[in-house]
């Protein structure tokens, strides 16, 4: 299982026909003052998987890293891969949607995506105090 896409984003949907739509891709915010609440955000992922593993169940594991090393929140669920015909490739979207998520100072954190425990790819986020006006 891989993830070939990972992305921080204010608004994101999958249509009908299963088209991934995603707006307003970032990798920083900004704050005036700390503790700061960000209101709302996406994390939207993509994950493809061969042939090979159809059927099987894989344990998924999505962790806020904070510059410290500390885990700021994390979110744990299974997926399990579909049925896909020869010579095609099995591919999921995955739109985590992040509300009221607190930082108490800016910083640099990391969005960490595991699968089976191991990290597939990571998102960085950068958190910045806005000059004084």
């Amino acid at each position: 299982m891989n993830v070939t896409l990972a992305v921080l984003a204010d608004y994101a949907n999958v249509t009908q026909e299963g088209k991934l739509n995603i707006m307003g891709i970032f990798d920083s915010i900004h704050a005036q003052k700390f503790p700061a609440l960000h209101p709302e955000m996406k994390l939207v992922t993509q994950f493809e998987a061969g042939i090979a593993e159809v059927r099987k169940v894989h344990q998924l594991e999505i962790v806020l890293m904070g510059a410290d090393g500390a885990r700021l929140f994390s979110v744990s669920g299974q997926l399990q891969v579909g049925e896909i015909q020869s010579g095609t490739l099995y591919k999921t979207n995955n739109i985590l949607n992040i509300r009221g998520l607190k930082f108490e100072q800016p910083g640099e954190f990391e969005f960490k995506i595991l699968v089976n425990g191991e990290e597939r790819k990571s998102v960085p986020l950068k958190v910045l105090r806005l000059p004084n006006a």
